[in-house]
């Protein structure tokens, strides 16, 4: 009997040993496939981490892309609008030039041609005063002038002079020196002194040429002829002051 107990003891024993080892081989094994599990759901756990660091990576790099075209795109806009802001002034700049050299040159010629008109004075649009108180010298003058084709105007002294003058002024003044009430000096300073004649072209005649120089001078007067004069001298200083054309 105490064998069989002790046989029943040991086999009592065995099965327990073997119980726990079994239940310790269990837990190990659950221990195992719980840390397994864990490993795996950490891996998965990271590796998702990793995969959203690296889409919020590949999202941020494709925003800071984005950024940057649009940033390139704007500086181009700008660029091309500064570009074609520039060749708009430019070509403003050029018309303008332009205009001004067209108005520039418009001037210059309207200047010749006002030039060329006045300096192509025909002797039949020339009006020529002579003044003297001899009608012998005043018709004398007259023909001279007259055979050169110049409009010709007669007053018998200084004072009929002025009164003519004051209603139409003549392109050129051929006065005498010695004439009763207003003298031909006398003449030259009242035409000078009235701004509406003050540029009439004045020729005085007398015979005492070289004395009479500086005080004519002082009147105003442009030419002093000394008498007897060449018809041809009158003639040629009758054009230069009007500005009549040689061909006329």
């Amino acid at each position: 009997r105490r064998e069989a107990e002790r046989v029943a003891a040991e086999e009592a024993a065995r099965r327990e040993a073997e119980r726990l080892a079994a239940e310790e081989a269990a837990r190990r094994e659950a221990e195992r496939l719980a840390a397994e599990e864990a490993a795996r759901r950490e891996a998965e756990r990271l590796a998702a981490e990793e995969a959203a660091r690296r889409e919020a990576e590949r999202r941020a790099a494709e925003e800071a892309a984005r950024r940057e075209a649009d940033r390139r795109a704007v500086e181009e806009a700008l660029r091309q609008e500064e570009e074609e802001r520039l060749a708009v002034e430019a070509a403003i700049e050029r018309e303008t030039a332009r205009q001004a050299a067209e108005e520039a040159r418009r001037l210059e010629l309207a200047a010749a041609a006002a030039t060329l008109a006045a300096a192509s004075r025909t002797a039949e649009q020339t009006v020529v005063m002579v003044a003297d108180d001899s009608k012998v010298v005043r018709i004398k003058t007259g023909r001279l002038l007259t055979a050169h084709r110049f409009q010709v105007v007669m007053a018998e002294d200084g004072e009929d002079a002025a009164r003519q003058i004051a209603a139409s002024i003549p392109d050129v003044l051929v006065t005498d020196v010695d004439m009763p009430g207003l003298t031909g000096l006398q003449l030259a300073r009242q035409v000078r002194g009235n701004p509406r004649t003050a540029e009439l072209p004045i020729i005085i005649v007398t015979s005492d040429s070289e004395q009479l120089q500086d005080e004519a001078a002082a009147a105003g007067v442009n030419v002093v002829l000394g008498k007897p004069y060449p018809e041809a001298l009158l003639i040629q200083h009758v054009r230069q002051l009007a500005k009549v054309s040689v061909a006329s």
